[in-house]
């Protein structure tokens, strides 16, 4: 993917150069520039790496409570986790962040004028509104279609190929094609697992493949389809930079292409040298 990605990418610039084109004038996001000396690559990265290594903590190391979600679990309500299982990624993450952000305040301080931490806040508290909201209403466009006849009816007929030993190719086509109406890799992949993952997991165990081969494949299919148009991320992205989908979705498009390229050169992979 990286290799065949910059080759893309490579070629492009080139064009771009051939004909005289240049930044452009799409700058309504970026900052103004400052004169004053910024702090060096190696402070600066520290952040990043907190926020990887508390992470890598929360996921791994800390001992947590297995009874933590206990009072929630016992008030049923709708749309909480049920186990603690569920969400210590989601808790892992959220604390990481909020260490990054602590070292990022306290190395850069002294360069922070009067108001800054809070004007900072506010600016990204709006910003994300953007992210979540386009992110939230595509994975709920998305699951209305999933309760539809009509979704069933192509979801079955498509998890019904057959090729190869394993379920491999029906998971490709499936998680590719829920992803495609989502427009989002999390959103569709959770639904497809929610509504496949025992046929498939049963499916497995049959031809004696491992869980954890479902797992992987489920994740590099779902980066094909997923970037259509209509994908909150891309929207996102577009709206940032300042650009539109006729400037830009054209080279997302060929991103995507190599993708939904390399999910096929993983599952002949595994089908020429019988992984399991």
């Amino acid at each position: 993917m990286f290799v065949t990605g910059m080759m893309w990418l490579t070629y492009r610039v080139n064009q771009a150069h051939a004909i005289g084109e240049g930044y452009g004038a799409h700058t309504i996001n970026e900052p103004s520039p400052r004169d004053e000396a910024l702090p060096s690559w190696h402070l600066s990265i520290l952040p990043l790496l907190t926020v990887l290594v508390v992470n890598y903590i929360g996921n791994n190391v800390f001992p947590w409570d297995p009874d933590s979600l206990a009072p929630i679990v016992a008030m049923k309500l709708p749309l909480t986790a049920t186990a603690l299982k569920n969400v210590i990624s989601i808790w892992s993450l959220i604390i990481a962040v909020a260490c990054g952000i602590v070292v990022s305040i306290a190395l850069g301080f002294n360069r922070i004028s009067k108001g800054g931490i809070s004007r900072a806040i506010s600016l990204g508290a709006v910003g994300s509104l953007l992210a979540v909201m386009n992110v939230a209403s595509e994975v709920g466009y998305g699951n209305v279609i999933a309760a539809l006849p009509g979704f069933n009816t192509i979801a079955h007929s498509v998890m019904n190929m057959n090729w190869g030993d394993g379920p491999l190719a029906s998971m490709a086509v499936t998680i590719n094609i829920i992803c495609g109406i989502t427009g989002s890799a999390s959103g569709g992949v959770s639904i497809a697992l929610d509504l496949f993952s025992k046929f498939w997991l049963d499916w497995a165990q049959t031809v004696n493949m491992s869980p954890e081969i479902l797992g992987r494949f489920a994740s590099i299919a779902s980066g094909g389809f997923d970037t259509g148009p209509h994908n909150g991320a891309i929207i996102t992205l577009l709206a940032v930079c300042g650009l539109t989908h006729k400037q830009s979705y054209p080279d997302i498009f060929a991103m995507t292409v190599l993708k939904i390229l390399m999910v096929g050169v993983a599952l002949g992979f595994v089908a020429i040298f019988g992984f399991a």
